[in-house]
């Protein structure tokens, strides 16, 4: 489309961009002609995805870091602004999943989907925030949640509580910067097909299917829009948060959708995997 046309020469940072969801993206900005800053822990991995958009005539900075590290979030973010001069678009991808029932939830699990879902993201922003302010034409932090960010499932509760933890910083830092030229927008994947929905898949193929995953794309074109538009909120597929709304006034109607819904995806795995 026309307006990824505006994103020629723009430079983008992009977490989580070794794979899934930021790999996807990371390699769609490339293709925009957009600069763009990987920022993962793997450096090999990372280097991959560089020398594909490079391939394509695009421009790669490979930033190795651990986002729940500050001083190595603050040092890529550097790196980049010396590099390109600027930062215009972060995109704030790199998560964690841990599947568990509460009742059974292990600290340490929760510990590490905390450091990278939650602290992990803050100190992203917090960079990025101060980086942008240093620039007249400011900037746009793209936080990449998830729809379980607004609802709680099992037997992602431990994920669920870090992703809703983003949303509030999320949308508390959205209220400190309205007026300025920055802007931070948020992005609420379903169940996307990368290597989060199979890391565990013992666990999360009885609760749904993989075939039933949306694809990278998806997300990649809700997170250009969020950017682009300078939206406030995206879910996807578009109207998949309405859940969150209806919970809001009958809590125990939309715990029963919620129940129901997971019995029949349930059930329908079960019946794909016999076929």
């Amino acid at each position: 489309m026309a307006w990824f046309e505006d994103f020629r020469s723009k430079v983008v940072v992009v977490t989580g961009a070794s794979s899934g969801i930021g790999r996807e993206a990371a390699l769609a900005f490339g293709g925009a002609g957009a600069r763009v800053v990987l920022l993962a822990r793997r450096r090999d991995a990372l280097e991959e995805v560089a020398d594909e958009i490079r391939r394509a005539n695009g421009q790669a900075l490979v930033a190795p870091a651990d986002v729940a590290e500050r001083s190595a979030v603050r040092a890529a973010m550097n790196e980049a602004r010396q590099r390109f001069g600027r930062i215009d678009v972060v995109v704030n991808n790199a998560g964690v999943l841990i599947p568990s029932p509460v009742a059974t939830l292990e600290r340490a699990d929760l510990e590490r989907m905390l450091e990278v879902n939650l602290f992990g993201a803050l100190f992203v922003m917090q960079e990025a925030v101060r980086v942008m302010r240093q620039q007249e034409e400011g900037g746009t932090i793209v936080n990449v949640a998830s729809l379980a960010g607004r609802r709680g499932v099992t037997p992602l509760g431990g994920y669920c509580a870090s992703k809703f933890a983003l949303v509030g910083l999320t949308e508390a830092l959205r209220m400190e910067l309205h007026g300025s030229a920055l802007h931070v927008a948020l992005v609420l994947p379903g169940v996307i097909e990368t290597p989060m929905a199979h890391g565990s898949e013992h666990e999360l193929e009885n609760l749904w299917p993989s075939s039933l995953n949306m694809p990278p794309a998806w997300v990649v074109w809700a997170i250009f829009a969020a950017a682009r538009f300078r939206l406030v909120e995206i879910s996807v597929p578009p109207g998949a948060a309405t859940l969150s709304k209806v919970a809001a006034l009958a809590p125990g109607v939309a715990d029963s959708v919620v129940y129901w819904g997971t019995q029949a995806t349930r059930w329908l795995a079960q019946l794909l995997r016999r076929t």
